[in-house]
């Protein structure tokens, strides 16, 4: 058994902290802490809905978590957008310090709850699990700054966005869901989409688009 709240006092203190004397780091430190806060809230909403609805584990990371979650990480997002107007890179530097606070936290508590021994165990979480916290973030990150651009922030547009973290995410739990072929192609799965989404976003910043 371990103590996520704990873990959580461990790992907010230092940040806060730091965003006295961050700089121009604070935007990203602030959304790091706030990953790590909605992954503790993530855990406690699926495991309530899982209790109440009588679902397995595994039913449980397949068809709730990633809808719970990318809720959970959108919410915040939504709340930058609207009250402060960040540019495109901000919102983008917002996203992935959400989506890395997230990943952190998580990897720590199943650290925890796992152990360490297994080195292939922790480059599974940390390469796999880890970046695809990020990536869902990324997807929602294009999205918004897509639906911006077209003058499109209304409701269908903002579920849209939110429809390529949630099936990006869904898809990962699947196929590492279950040994053997799928698992394999679930962990390679993140770090294949970084690469492919690494190429149009320095594009963007190097023409400019990405203000």
């Amino acid at each position: 058994m371990i103590y996520a709240e704990n873990i959580f006092i461990c790992i907010a203190v230092p940040l806060l902290i730091s965003l006295f004397f961050a700089g121009g780091a604070r935007r990203f430190i602030a959304s790091f802490l706030t990953g790590t806060a909605v992954c503790l809230l993530s855990a406690y909403i699926s495991g309530f809905l899982q209790i109440v609805s009588g679902m397995s584990v595994a039913d449980t990371a397949v068809f709730l978590s990633p809808v719970i979650e990318e809720i959970m990480k959108f919410l915040p997002l939504l709340f930058v957008l609207f009250i402060f107007t960040p540019e495109d890179s901000e919102l983008f530097t917002s996203a992935i310090g959400i989506g890395a606070g997230f990943a952190t936290f998580e990897n720590c508590c199943y650290l925890l709850s796992s152990g360490a021994e297994s080195l292939r165990y922790m480059l599974i979480r940390g390469l796999a699990v880890g970046v695809m916290h990020i990536i869902s973030m990324l997807t929602l990150a294009f999205g918004l700054v897509i639906v911006r651009r077209a003058r499109l922030l209304s409701l269908p547009g903002f579920a849209g966005a939110f429809s390529l973290s949630v099936i990006f995410h869904g898809l990962y739990n699947l196929l590492v869901s279950a040994p053997g072929a799928s698992s394999v192609i679930g962990y390679i799965l993140p770090l294949a989409t970084a690469a492919l989404l690494y190429l149009p976003y320095r594009s963007m910043r190097q023409a400019g688009i990405l203000s």
